[in-house]
């Protein structure tokens, strides 16, 4: 049976642990001994290791005793984290969004003979895998995705929380927003062409520009028209540009009273009781994917992808951490099952290509409560 070990103990990671544990022998590592406590306090069948993952032999030890991996860490830590698991030869599933470009340690991967799944979770995650299964049935001329986390309670003046660090929100909130509009990539500034949606039971929300497409943009040169928007509250995005332009969110030091400070550590600080979500409390995930183009017969079609999922009183898991984590266990499971052991750094449209694979995730996910409707017309 194959041991896995999951890098990270935070809302995702937590999530990711339990559901692997259920069916293969777990070890979870955190730097954060408090929230290794935590979930031994509910899963006591998973073991778990204090672990900094810039402590190189400490990690190379971790690793080598298990079969897998998969790195839920933060954002800025996903690249080098992955840069030092993929010697080991392990497979791994990666759902940690860093910011730098996976591709560059495709080399790495097939020199060590190991297999890589980046970006495995909702978004980037989902509408990669949709997208890739999708490109191989029909010609597709435009691909959008609207997606977003938010709190079922609206407070006052964010009316946002977020299930991870505040740090690796605003980052995207900072990073510029590409998006392909006939043919050319464009680049504009991330919160940036505010539209309005309405959707079923949540009512109006706000969609702006964000640098969701990640490696779509590459994987599908054909395609001339995609882009990626996120969802929140009306408002929200104002707000956001407003402390933006107001240099909150700089990283350059500045100089008070003699102490050099970075604002965004401020802002960050500032933010994280103000974006955590309390203990049951109640929120949601919000996504609709829209592919259209034309059939194998050569008439137009339209795809459309809806996902509601909300918080999970029974087990007290976010959605944001089951529409996350949900899809990582899948590609874990449907990696083992099938036994897939291509080598390389494989962004999810690659694996969505493959027959069966879409199937099979959301099928997995669907027996944890995900639900995905799809309309075709």
């Amino acid at each position: 049976m194959s041991k896995i070990l999951v890098i990270g103990a935070g809302m995702v990671g937590s999530a990711i642990a339990k559901d692997l544990s259920e069916k293969y022998p777990v070890t979870c590592a955190d730097v954060h001994r408090e929230s290794l406590r935590q979930l031994s306090s509910h899963r006591p069948s998973i073991a778990t290791i204090e672990l900094n993952v810039l402590d190189l032999p400490a990690l190379e030890t971790a690793i080598g005793n298990v079969d897998l991996v998969v790195s839920a860490v933060p954002g800025f830590l996903g690249f080098q984290t992955l840069s030092n698991i993929i010697p080991s030869g392990k497979p791994v599933v990666d759902i940690s969004f860093f910011p730098e470009d996976a591709r560059e340690l495709d080399h790495m991967a097939k020199k060590y003979g190991t297999t890589v799944i980046v970006d495995c979770g909702v978004a980037p995650g989902m509408g990669n895998l949709i997208l890739g299964h999708y490109d191989k049935k029909m010609k597709i001329r435009s691909f959008g995705c609207l997606v977003g986390g938010l709190p079922r309670i609206r407070q006052w003046p964010f009316e946002y929380k977020a299930p991870f660090s505040p740090v690796d929100v605003i980052e995207e909130y900072t990073r510029p927003a590409r998006y392909v509009e006939n043919g050319e990539v464009v680049t504009r500034e991330a919160l940036s062409d505010v539209e309005h949606f309405s959707f079923k039971g949540i009512g109006t929300l706000e969609a702006f520009n964000s640098d969701g497409l990640r490696s779509i943009i590459h994987s599908f040169p054909h395609i001339r028209n995609m882009k990626e928007k996120t969802l929140r509250y009306p408002g929200h995005a104002e707000k956001m540009r407003a402390l933006k332009e107001a240099g909150f969110f700089s990283n350059e030091d500045m100089e008070i009273g003699g102490i050099k400070i970075k604002p965004l550590d401020v802002t960050s600080k500032l933010l994280f009781d103000s974006w955590k979500l309390s203990p049951g409390e109640e929120e949601f995930t919000v996504m609709r994917i829209t592919i259209e183009g034309m059939n194998h017969g050569n008439q137009p079609q339209q795809v459309v992808f809806e996902l509601y999922d909300q918080y999970d009183v029974a087990t007290g898991i976010s959605s944001m951490a089951r529409t996350t984590g949900y899809t990582a266990t899948a590609a874990v499971n449907w990696l083992i099952e099938k036994s897939f052991n291509q080598t390389g750094v494989f962004p999810p449209e690659y694996i969505g290509a493959i027959d069966g694979c879409l199937e099979y995730i959301l099928e997995y996910q669907q027996d944890r409560g995900v639900n995905y409707t799809i309309n075709h017309s």
